[in-house]
């Protein structure tokens, strides 16, 4: 009875536990944003341009530095040799004394009289807007391509699957004409002709796999180096297809692109440094304090400080800094030339791309109509054929119609997704 009861207990315990740990929980399918969160954690090209911002901040810190006193600490010792005809005295005469002991304590500090430090704030500054520039259209591009990925995996997954159940209607189809012809009721012509067509779209099938496949490591090639293992995607082809959003009440929604950034960035970099390369045309003060001590003797009394104050005034560069500063100053103006192009350029990709989204938006219904009227074909075709009355060619192209119609549906709401990403990109959004 004892045992009974132990058994009972020890099958309870083992019940409680089993039931409390956790099941091996199956990982959940990767959506877009999730996709595009791991390509942009791993490292790509945004995390170089993630870079470039930090070494613009360090930029514009060393620019910001340049405005401070600079404070330095001179020592040094001088021997010269002593006059042959009068020993207190030294050879060189341009030198203090036969010995000479330096220790300064030495701040300076430029006065930007010549606007040549704020110049280079200046250029700083719009480094480090280009970099911020650069980062934006960085990460887009790169949400661009892992989305064109993502799309490119799920229709090809799609088409693989369209394929694989053509070649199961026309097997099913070669089989069922196989008996016909073992009982004399169909000609062998007929069986030569759904083996064909099973043939064709076995191979037709593999292919799609194959891509499939390459698709896969495609996107997954943005975050690992394992990009063999299946990803298990959400497959937005059995989401609701959105319909597309109206156009824009702003008349120039492009103008929002981030790359608009990038020239006004660099126009104002480029008359940074053509103010400062002018800055070479104009005179530059500067101030020196220097305290400690500077005398033959190292003794405390030989102490004391001097000031200086150095006015620089250029002569002879003026050629040379004038053209340097022309230089710049019409690479301002090339880059207004290249804003203008850019505006008509995107002005047209945002046209087209509206069209785009319009346009494949009414292939879907389409598309959808033919798959209705082929699968309706298809189903009259093997009936007049089981009833003696069609011929085994029309079943085949009933077949291979179907199976296009499909593969024409899946590819059609790709292109339309991949549109209205387009469109985002063009819009500036």
């Amino acid at each position: 009875m004892y045992a009974v009861r132990e058994s009972f207990v020890f099958r309870v315990w083992v019940f409680l536990i089993l039931t409390c740990l956790p099941a091996t929980a199956q990982p959940a399918p990767l959506s877009l944003d999730d996709c595009v969160r791991l390509a942009q954690a791993a490292q790509s090209a945004v995390s170089l341009a993630r870079q470039e911002g930090e070494i613009a901040r360090l930029g514009l810190t060393q620019a910001r530095a340049a405005f401070l006193p600079q404070t330095r600490i001179l020592s040094g010792y001088t021997y010269n040799t002593p006059s042959r005809v009068d020993p207190a005295t030294q050879t060189f005469v341009a030198l203090n004394g036969s010995r000479e002991y330096v220790g300064l304590a030495t701040i300076g500090a430029e006065l930007d009289t010549s606007g040549r430090l704020r110049a280079g704030l200046a250029r700083a500054r719009a480094d480090q807007d280009l970099a911020a520039a650069g980062l934006l259209v960085t990460q887009r591009d790169l949400r661009r391509q892992v989305t064109a990925a993502y799309l490119r995996l799920l229709l090809m997954r799609r088409l693989a699957r369209v394929a694989a159940e053509t070649l199961a209607e026309a097997q099913s189809f070669e089989k069922r004409v196989r008996l016909l012809a073992a009982g004399g009721e169909a000609a062998q012509a007929d069986v030569y002709r759904a083996s064909a067509e099973s043939a064709f779209l076995d191979q037709a099938r593999s292919g799609a796999e194959l891509e499939a496949e390459i698709a896969n490591h495609d996107l997954a090639g943005f975050w690992t180096t394992d990009a063999a293992a299946p990803l298990s995607l959400v497959d937005v082809f059995d989401a609701v297809i959105p319909a597309p959003e109206p156009p824009e009440s702003v008349p120039t929604p492009f103008l929002r692109r981030p790359e608009f950034r990038i020239f006004d960035a660099e126009k104002r970099g480029f008359l940074a440094e053509y103010r400062r390369t002018r800055a070479d045309l104009y005179p530059q003060l500067s101030l020196v304090y220097q305290y400690g001590l500077d005398a033959n003797q190292v003794r405390a009394d030989n102490r004391g400080s001097a000031a200086f104050v150095n006015l620089n005034i250029p002569v002879f560069d003026w050629f040379k800094a004038h053209s340097a500063a022309r230089q710049f100053q019409l690479r301002s103006v090339q880059s207004d030339t290249r804003r203008q192009i850019a505006e008509r350029a995107f002005s047209s990709e945002y046209q087209s791309a509206l069209s785009r989204v319009k346009r494949i938006y009414q292939q879907i219904a389409i598309t959808e109509a033919q798959i209705k009227s082929s699968e309706a074909n298809l189903r009259l075709s093997r009936i007049r054929y089981e009833g003696g009355e069609g011929l085994a060619l029309e079943v085949v192209s009933a077949q291979t119609q179907l199976g296009q119609a499909r593969s024409n549906y899946y590819t059609t709401v790709a292109n339309y997704l991949s549109a209205r990403v387009d469109l985002e990109v063009a819009a500036g959004r």
